[in-house]
């Protein structure tokens, strides 16, 4: 399940608030979906191994956890120089 291919975004202008669904293939193929709160306890724990994204392709970048300045918990990739931002710019899970 590791691997994030789309999300689900709100319609809300905080970045720190604006995804509330993670999805991707599970290695037979069919996709899984987390909510935010599921995310963030999934990465958390490592309950699943580590998430990442890839962007470009072959550029791998880890999620993790962390905290916005009002002490909201939320899920975004370690820094790695690139822009747009690694999950925001992520196709919308459809089904």
């Amino acid at each position: 399940m590791p691997q994030v291919t789309c999300i689900n975004k709100t319609p809300r202008n905080d970045p720190w608030d604006r995804i509330h669904q993670f999805g991707g293939p599970n290695a037979d193929g069919t996709p899984w979906r987390l909510s935010h709160s599921a995310m963030v306890a999934a990465v958390k724990s490592g309950q699943y191994g580590e998430f990442w994204v890839e962007r470009p392709a072959g550029h791998r970048v880890k999620c993790i956890v962390a905290k916005s300045r009002f002490g909201n918990e939320y899920v975004k990739t370690e820094a790695d120089g690139e822009q747009p931002d690694n999950l925001l710019s992520l196709a919308e899970c459809r089904g």
